[in-house]
């Protein structure tokens, strides 16, 4: 029987010629190929990494410019909103103002006759009161320029002291809630007579009769005087 020697490992037999390059080179090759395959195992895992936040910060973009967009969404919703309520509410006070038209225009009849008096006449004024704070303004005015767009014409008439059609008189006054009118002024208008001409003021007859002046001469002897003999 042969006695093992206790103490002595065996080594891999190496040649009495290799130096220590060849002793590593040997050992790098003994090792297991996980440890080999580390490096490029870490070089696959970073540019995983990179692709994912690649992609996560794609989708924070798309996710900004979606909620860009509902903002603005709706901030044309919230002024399309007010904007209709303001309609609404206009449409709604020019409604309430119309049905109110008779009752101001029995107010302006008594007040031309002189009935408007005592506790009638508190109350129309109250009444004439409120609606001005609601916005309802009369116009219509004797001697203003006929306008189609304002005014509505009931009588017609020719008037040699017009230079344009004119309204001579207001059967029933107009009225308007800022631009929009609600009732035309009805009117009855004139017209300059036919085939008049239109009378110039004093200055242009007064240079028109001087044009028509013959140029005098400054000086008689200049222009040639009778000779004396």
């Amino acid at each position: 029987m042969t006695e093992e020697n206790p103490g002595f490992e065996e080594k891999p037999d190496v040649p009495s010629g290799a130096d220590s390059d060849d002793a590593e080179q040997s050992q790098a090759a003994s090792s297991s190929p996980e440890e080999q395959a580390a490096p490029a195992g870490d070089t696959s895992q970073n540019a995983g990494l990179v692709a994912q936040l690649d992609q996560v910060r794609t989708a924070l973009n798309e996710r900004t410019a979606d909620l860009q967009r509902l903002q603005a969404e709706y901030q044309n919703y919230r002024r399309r909103v007010e904007r209709d309520r303001v309609a609404v509410k206009e449409i709604a006070v020019a409604n309430l103002l119309t049905e109110l038209l008779p009752v101001l225009d029995d107010i302006g009849r008594a007040r031309e006759h002189g009935e408007l008096v005592g506790g009638f006449k508190s109350v129309a004024e109250s009444l004439e009161t409120t609606v001005a704070k609601m916005g309802l303004q009369q116009f219509g005015k004797e001697g203003e320029p006929f306008d189609p767009t304002v005014h509505e014409a009931l009588m017609h008439s020719y008037a040699p002291d017009v230079t344009e059609t004119t309204c001579v008189a207001i059967l029933q006054p107009g009225y308007r809630i800022g631009e929009r009118t609600i009732r035309p002024a009805r009117v009855a208008v004139a017209e300059p007579q036919p085939g008049a001409q239109t009378v110039k003021p004093a200055e242009e007859s007064k240079d028109a009769g001087d044009a028509e002046k013959p140029e005098q001469p400054a000086d008689d002897k200049e222009n040639g005087g009778p000779e004396e003999g």
